[in-house]
């Protein structure tokens, strides 16, 4: 695929950083954590990826916003431009050696997610999208899948609910299991949501979700011909939390089933 330039300058930045993210992935043993809350940490990989990664956006683009998982945020003195940024979306898989995380990078424009880009540098698997130029994996343009059967489809969720409501989450997760083909809890909600870009889920829900666990995401799904809802269908609002994904076929049935 041929890249916009701003494609170019979020892609190069993502994949230069990864590279100390891949070395300390060999040696997790040996790095520095901090405890922020209940079940959240930060490694120093966290932290040094996303000054890395600020820096070179920064310089590629002057005055652009940021809204980081580890710095908060940066106004900019470009008004319309915001980046948004998790270093390690999967922290937790991080430290423990296992390779499903990913650095995400999406771009707001006007309050629109204009560009993502998604990256897991163990597998060296590149998602990327850009507004009404389509979704890719490592090339490939990207679509969901075309299933219309609730009872037929791989639903994921991440575990932002349990801590906001575990009571609705356990009734929302027991739901999903037994009237589909299976529901599958990752660590990783960017990953969650480009998987389901690709075909490989077919419906995501979640709740406590922060803005830079979706952003990229849900400019996949969309450019990929997917359908992004709060979970009782209404219109998504980023700074919510909630979210309900899939094809637009499912997406009535989804958020019949979400609903407690």
């Amino acid at each position: 695929m041929a890249r916009t330039a701003l494609l170019n300058v979020m892609v190069n930045a993502v994949r230069k950083v990864a590279r100390s993210l891949v070395r300390d992935f060999g040696e997790v043993e040996n790095l520095q954590i901090a405890r922020k809350g209940p079940q959240d940490f930060v490694t120093s990989s966290d932290l040094r990826i996303e000054a890395n990664l600020i820096e070179l956006l920064q310089e590629a683009r002057p005055g652009y916003g940021i809204l980081a998982e580890e710095a908060g945020e940066t106004i900019g003195t470009d008004k319309t431009h915001r980046w948004i940024i998790d270093p390690i979306d999967g922290t937790t898989n991080f430290m423990h050696a296992n390779p499903q995380f990913c650095i995400s990078l999406a771009l707001e424009r006007d309050g629109i997610i204009h560009a993502a880009v998604v990256y897991n540098p163990i597998t060296d698997e590149l998602f990327e999208a850009e507004h009404n130029r389509g979704s890719f994996l490592n090339d490939h343009k990207l679509h969901l899948s075309g299933r219309n059967n609730i009872a037929d489809c791989l639903i994921a969720s991440g575990q932002g609910e349990f801590q906001v409501d575990a009571a609705s989450y356990y009734r929302r997760l027991s739901r999903a299991q037994n009237r589909s083909h299976g529901v599958r809890i990752s660590g990783s909600s960017v990953l969650d949501l480009a998987y389901l870009a690709a075909g490989r889920l077919d419906c995501f829900w979640d709740n406590g979700l922060k803005a830079w666990d979706m952003a990229a995401g849900i400019l996949l799904i969309k450019e990929a011909g997917g359908q992004v809802c709060d979970l009782d269908g209404g219109e998504f609002d980023l700074s919510s939390g909630r979210i309900a994904a899939t094809n637009t076929t499912l997406m009535p049935a989804f958020i019949e089933l979400l609903k407690i």
